[in-house]
């Protein structure tokens, strides 16, 4: 029950709000040193999970870069290039967007785009720079409308992918009932549902321009 005391280091840590990274790194050295590990072992266990984990790191580094581009004009620069380019329209930008995120993430490249490293920093910058251009208020709805499409995207492009979760956990639930299918089949009928969300949201995208105009 010993190796347990981790938990309560975790929860104590927690409940007194110290320092998150520091709370878990303190609760695996004593859950280490209950199963009797010495602290070499824990050590390199620790080395081991950072270096199979290490991709994880990569968010501790981009987030900053980002941070920092934003912060010596990031989001004015990408609202004066749209804001040279006459005929942009929300719906234009985001639905251009909207293909980028479907047809990437489609390729498995699912984390080259998202809210914190394009929307904020960029589409959205650059959708309400094309609502400017069109002479209309912009309110929150241009943004939301950007974080939408991003959703979108995402959502109906990743499943082609067949070495995604989501289409590994369908295989598996269908296996549990008896129906054996390979993840290519899968993804090959993820195609129809993406062309159907990209139309409809196009259409959406479309209607929303209309409705800015007015």
């Amino acid at each position: 029950m010993l190796v347990l005391s981790g938990i309560a280091v975790i929860a104590l840590g927690f409940l007194l709000r110290f320092n998150p990274l520091l709370v878990v790194t303190v609760a695996a050295g004593v859950t280490g040193l209950a199963a009797g590990l010495d602290p070499l072992a824990i050590v390199a266990a620790f080395g081991k999970a950072f270096n199979d984990s290490r991709y994880v790191s990569v968010v501790w580094i981009v987030l900053p870069v980002i941070g920092l581009l934003e912060r010596h004009g990031l989001q004015e620069r990408a609202r004066h290039v749209i804001g040279r380019l006459k005929g942009a329209t929300v719906g234009r930008l985001l639905l251009f967007y909207l293909l980028f995120r479907q047809v990437t993430s489609a390729l498995g490249l699912t984390s080259i785009a998202g809210h914190a490293q394009t929307v904020r920093p960029l589409v959205a910058p650059m959708a309400e720079a094309a609502a400017d251009n069109q002479g209309v208020a912009r309110g929150d709805t241009v943004p939301a409308m950007a974080a939408a499409t991003d959703n979108v995207g995402l959502f109906f492009g990743e499943d082609i992918f067949i070495a995604i979760g989501s289409i590994l956990l369908m295989k598996g639930v269908l296996e549990g009932y008896g129906i054996i299918l390979e993840p290519l089949h899968l993804s090959v009928w993820a195609i129809p549902t993406a062309i159907a969300a990209f139309a409809i949201h196009g259409a959406r995208l479309a209607l929303f321009d209309w409705r800015l105009k007015r």
